[in-house]
């Protein structure tokens, strides 16, 4: 983030310092509304730039979300899978031995 914020800063630095130096250059007003104009572009390109960077990360940083949530719920299915086969064995001895108790008590 900081980077981001360094970059930004660096270019909204430069466009007032252009932007200073061609209101202040001895040029024509037509020259200068050209140059204002050229600038204006540059920035557009330079903000399009950083936004398809941010677009990018952003998905990078989704997709790596979305494998974990993945991983991390077929973690826990198969927990509860191997707990549930776990617990349907205890209840199946539960019941033998109920079972065999029965037929002894008989």
């Amino acid at each position: 983030m900081a980077k981001g914020k360094w970059a930004l800063g660096a270019l909204i630095g430069a466009a007032a310092g252009f932007v200073a130096g061609v209101l202040t250059a001895p040029k024509s007003g037509k020259e200068t509304r050209e140059d204002l104009k050229k600038a204006g572009n540059q920035l557009k390109q330079d903000a399009t730039k950083k936004a398809d960077e941010v677009r990018r990360k952003a998905a990078d940083v989704a997709d790596d979300l979305a494998g974990k949530a993945g991983k991390m719920a077929s973690d826990v299915a198969d927990r509860v899978s191997a707990k549930s086969q776990e617990l349907k064995g205890k209840a199946k001895d539960a019941a033998d031995e109920a079972q065999d108790k029965a037929r002894r008590a008989k």
